[in-house]
């Protein structure tokens, strides 16, 4: 008895030690720990980062062929349209064309959501739906992902988010955003058929994003369900007709972080995913996110828009596929990939020596061609500034490329001596038509340096700061706190003009589905330019997962 009343006593010492060190630990740390988070393995080697594709560029799709891979995303109203990534590996991926980079092949307006690529006996498959005044779904085919593209093959039928499907039997199907699935003609892209519903989800929100899988004999539906904020998540149904009826997941949702093994992660917003099968038997998912800034206190935004990354997964025969593990993703991976194959890298600095931009440029809507030149002053960009503002319909003279790094400094060197108080250029930050210019404009006769910020229908204008003649360069900084306007001129330091909160740019406070573009503007506000604007250089500089 004796012998067993010093156990329990020791136990209970133990018990109560660990429990007052765990408690202590706990209270040292910011954010406590919980037993359902991910947690990093310190003996654990880090394999890649998320996201494997930084900044504005949500929905990804993947296909494979052979030991290729190529992913597109949504471009919302951004020209060219629908990039096409290559990589050999799923985490290094190359930016090697556009699906939609011709004006004749959406001559109206575009904005364009959530594409699918496939490929199906030697030829490439795009398709995706455009929201402008000639909306609808579409798809455009090439024998080169890197193009040239097709012109769109128009496809009679609602919701968005198409997905293509070849089913063994040689029958092709398209599925959309209300899970209807519907026999198609693949010359012509008429429907061939009334369509069968397949699935209301499992219970989430705007359910979207369909693909469907065949596997063990099995057709696997994905979906998104939540909306595309904190409640996004990837669930799951599979049936053994490609009518159905399909059956849920028992373990959806599949990918969440909305829930409490998420709920302190860096990552959120995540979902619309696909799953790819890779040439060594892995099977892999990717899917958007975004990485947040801000505090609990403040509240937290997003800038840099939805993101891809990507998360291995495990799919046993005749079972459901596993995610990561437990479901999650993190910025830091742990897991074995396939063999690494670096990609080229662009250079900070763009010269503009060349005849054309680099493919990491965007225009906001199909290009005034006129209002771009690179060899009207060799070694320059030459803008002329439209009678439109960003943010108005129609294009306005921009060009620009995405923010991929929370922390970044953006920095030109700009020529430009306006006539009257209505010419301006400059380098500027937009998201879903809200706009923070820096410009070089002109006030009471005399040339000025000023910060003008858009917030709704309110604007607000900084103090000018007198110019003296020459070029000038003007810097943009930002970080998770503030975004800073700087300038010099000759061998002058930078001088600090003004700046702004950072989230006042976030989607949380500006709304819409895009992440933050920097670029180069110039606008005559109501009236064509008669001066143009000079643009000898670019340079962009970001750091990695800022804290």
């Amino acid at each position: 008895m004796k012998k067993l009343t010093l156990i329990l006593v020791l136990l209970l010492s133990v018990y109560t030690f660990s429990f007052g060190q765990s408690k202590k630990n706990l209270l040292e740390k910011e954010d406590y720990i919980t037993p359902y988070n991910v947690v990093a393995v310190p003996q654990s080697e880090v394999t890649y980062n998320n996201p494997v594709i930084k900044g504005f560029y949500p929905d990804p799709s993947v296909c494979r062929v052979g030991d290729d891979y190529y992913l597109v995303t949504s471009t919302m109203e951004y020209f060219p349209g629908v990039p096409v990534f290559h990589s050999k590996d799923l985490v290094n991926w190359e930016k090697i064309g556009y699906c939609i980079d011709r004006e004749d092949q959406l001559p109206k307006p575009i904005n364009i959501f959530a594409p699918n690529i496939q490929y199906h006996k030697g030829t490439f498959y795009m398709i995706t739906t455009n929201f402008g005044e000639e909306g609808g779904n579409f798809y455009v085919t090439a024998k080169n992902p890197a193009g040239p593209w097709s012109d769109p093959i128009w496809v009679d039928m609602r919701g968005i988010d198409p997905d293509l499907f070849f089913d063994d039997d040689g029958k092709t199907y398209i599925i959309n955003s209300f899970f209807m699935v519907y026999e198609i003609d693949l010359e012509t892209g008429k429907i061939l058929d009334e369509g069968h519903k397949l699935w209301y989800g499992d219970g989430g929100s705007a359910l979207e994003g369909p693909h469907i899988y065949k596997k063990d004999g099995y057709y696997y539906l994905l979906g998104a369900e939540g909306g595309t904020a904190e409640g996004h998540h990837v669930t799951m149904a599979r049936a053994l007709n490609i009518e159905g009826p399909y059956i849920s997941n028992p373990a959806n949702p599949v990918l969440a972080h909305e829930n409490a093994a998420g709920q302190l992660n860096e990552l959120h917003g995540i979902g619309h995913a696909d799953i790819i099968h890779a040439h060594d038997g892995s099977w892999w998912m990717a899917f958007h996110g975004y990485r947040l800034i801000g505090n609990r206190v403040r509240g937290f935004h997003h800038t840099l828009g939805r993101e891809t990354c990507l998360v291995p997964v495990t799919w046993p025969t005749n079972g459901w596929p596993v995610v990561n593990g437990n479901g999650t993703a993190t910025l830091e991976m742990y897991c074995p990939t396939l063999p690494l194959v670096a990609t080229p890298q662009d250079p900070a600095r763009a010269t503009f020596d060349n005849s054309e931009l680099g493919l990491n440029w965007n225009y906001i809507q199909t290009p005034v061609s006129d209002n771009y030149s690179l060899t009207d002053r060799k070694g320059y960009l030459r803008l002329k500034g439209a009678s439109k503002n960003i943010g108005e319909s129609g294009s306005p003279t921009f060009v620009g490329r995405r923010l991929q790094h929370i922390d970044f400094s953006a920095t030109t060197s700009l020529d430009f001596n306006p006539n009257t108080k209505n010419e301006e250029a400059g380098i500027t930050l937009v998201n879903n038509g809200t706009h923070f210019d820096f410009s070089i404009k002109k006030v009471e006769n005399e040339r000025v340096v000023q910060v003008q910020l858009q917030f709704g229908t309110n604007i607000y204008k900084s103090e000018a700061f007198s110019l003296k003649p020459g070029t000038v360069k003007l810097r943009i900084e930002g970080d998770t706190n503030n975004l800073r306007f700087l300038f010099a001129q000759g061998e002058d330091a930078f001088k600090e003009v003004d700046s702004v909160i950072t989230s006042y740019l976030s989607s949380e406070t500006v709304g819409g589905y895009t992440g933050v573009y920097v670029g180069m503007f110039a606008s005559g506000n109501g009236q064509k330019s008669t001066v143009n604007a000079d643009f000898d250089w670019f340079e962009y500089k970001g750091k990695e997962y800022s804290k």
